[in-house]
Formats: C-alpha cells, sequence, structure tokens
C-alpha cells in the first residue's frame, strides 16, 4: 500500500507542485499586514490612538496610546457578547462599530472614532 502512494505522486508531479506552492504562500497575505490604528476622541476630551491585533492562537489584544501622554496601555481581548471587550485590571475599552466606552478606575466616558 504504501509504494502505491509514493507512485501515484511521481506519477502526477503537477499535484505535488500544486500542493508545494500553496503552501508556500500560507504565510502571506492580510494576516501578514501590520494593523492600522483608530483614532478616538471622548466626551471627557481624552483623546487616544487604538490598534488592534488580531486573534491567532488566542485572543486578540488592543494597544492604547493617549494623546499628549506617554502612558501606554495593552488590553488583552476578554469575552463579550455584543461588540469587541478589552480590559485588565481598572481599565476596560469596549468597542462596537464605530463608538467606545473607555472606562478607568471606575469612570467611563463615550468615544468615537475618527479614522
Amino acid at each position: 500500500m504504501r509504494d502505491r502512494f509514493v507512485n501515484d505522486a511521481t506519477r502526477v508531479p503537477g499535484r505535488t507542485v500544486l500542493i508545494a506552492l500553496l503552501f508556500a504562500g500560507a504565510g502571506t497575505g492580510a494576516a501578514a499586514q501590520d494593523p492600522k490604528p483608530v483614532h478616538y476622541t471622548c466626551a471627557d476630551g481624552t483623546k487616544l490612538q487604538a490598534t488592534f491585533s488580531p486573534p491567532s492562537t488566542s485572543m486578540g489584544s488592543v494597544k492604547l496610546d493617549y494623546a499628549g501622554s506617554t502612558v501606554e496601555t495593552t488590553l488583552p481581548q476578554a469575552i463579550s457578547a455584543d461588540g469587541g471587550r478589552y480590559t485588565h485590571g481598572d481599565v476596560e475599552f469596549w468597542i462596537k462599530g464605530t463608538g467606545a466606552t473607555l472606562t478607568r478606575a471606575g469612570k467611563a466616558t463615550t468615544c468615537q472614532s475618527s479614522s
């Protein structure tokens, strides 16, 4: 039986080449592109840039960069029934569509994306 499979592969080299080409391109495409930041302006005056990392083998995350500050926060994605929720400690960033809610130390503000 084993020789039959080897012989079949050698009889149709085009299949082997096609399979090799498919595997060669597996690491390219949209997943390999750098994530684009999204800019938000919040009701309390906070301006921030959110860079989302898509899920791969684990949950995704978001990196928040606050305008006029050296503070940078990375939050892991959390389970959400609606929208995307990212949280760690006393910081939560919850998005749905172009809107978001940013909660820090128990104080929430609504935000709107501009990009």
